[in-house]
């Protein structure tokens, strides 16, 4: 429904002059707006869901930004500045294992990583979960996903996946 209406607003905005919408351009907005949302749900059809505009997914990502993501976002920077300051680094890259089924839960983990200073995420192995990231300061040779990204994949399975 919401690729159809934004197909029929976005023609009628292309051919609107100023004046009133002749009818034919209404029916042939409406047609497009068929065909389009008929080719997006076959491209896709996994894709075709409407649960990214449910109101209580924006207010827990929302949430996420502002409280873990920030603190997260917050220590990392400090760490960073700290280990800048001081040459204590040991980077390397480590494999995490994570939970999370969702791809769009997948690339929430991948992004919130790369965004956190000192960590980058360089694979994301979908099949299995598994997250190799690029890290500063390798403290554990096995690190779980706590020790590098703390709460952030609770808060990807709250935020898409519930």
């Amino acid at each position: 429904m919401v690729i159809f209406v934004a197909s029929v607003v976005m023609y009628l905005l292309i051919v609107w002059s100023g004046g009133a919408i002749p009818l034919n351009e209404l029916v042939i907005a409406v047609a497009l707006g068929v065909v389009i949302t008929l080719a997006c749900r076959s491209w896709s059809p996994g894709l075709y869901r409407l649960t990214a505009l449910r109101p209580d997914r924006w207010i827990k990502l929302i949430a996420f930004i502002f409280g873990p993501f920030l603190w997260g976002m917050t220590k990392a920077n400090l760490d960073v500045a700290y280990r800048v300051i001081t040459g204590k680094i040991n980077p390397g890259i480590v494999r995490v294992q994570t939970s999370l089924k969702n791809s769009y839960a997948m690339a929430m983990l991948a992004n919130s990583i790369t965004l956190t200073p000192g960590t980058l995420t360089v694979d994301v192995d979908e099949n299995n979960g598994t997250y190799y990231i690029h890290w500063i300061n390798i403290t554990k040779v096995e690190p779980t996903g706590e020790d590098i990204y703390g709460s952030f994949e609770e808060w990807a399975k709250r935020v898409v996946e519930s």
